[in-house]
């Protein structure tokens, strides 16, 4: 069975996430550096079968999409979908994620020292991202 991935793309490295099979919930999967981000996913997708990928829409909060780092979320999703036109792209407005990482973090009683890490953090968000997806789409139905 198909599984969703979740990315919460960012500039210097990307957090990723993927649901179960049954796609119920998101788990943390990985953070790359994400001039290495299409390297990752062209090994990773010869071993994984994902219908979608869900990437996270950075926005402001008067509902402005983030103009610089958009510009960069675009250019990838054009490269993905030349090289891998059957996967499906959605969007989800990622507003607070990195805040709700970061609480995350403190109540998983991570060191000072381990919530610096963006690795983590960038993984967390990318795991939310895809839950509140999921969230999203059970409610639809």
């Amino acid at each position: 069975m198909a599984k969703i991935l979740g990315i919460d793309y960012g500039k210097v490295t990307t957090g990723l996430s993927i649901t179960d099979e049954k796609k119920i919930f998101a788990f943390g999967l990985n953070a790359v550096p994400t001039k290495n981000l299409m390297n990752f996913l062209e090994n990773f997708l010869v071993y994984e079968q994902i219908e979608k990928i869900v990437i996270g829409l950075p926005k402001k909060l008067n509902n402005q999409k983030e103009i610089l780092i958009e510009t960069y979320i675009q250019k990838f999703i054009k490269k993905f979908h030349v090289k891998y036109p059957k996967i499906i792209i959605e969007r989800l407005d990622e507003r607070f994620t990195s805040k709700m990482a970061f609480d995350t973090m403190i109540k998983l009683g991570l060191k000072r020292k381990k919530r610096r890490k963006k690795v983590i953090l960038n993984q967390i968000s990318a795991t939310i991202i895809l839950q509140s997806y999921l969230k999203k789409e059970e409610k639809k139905n």
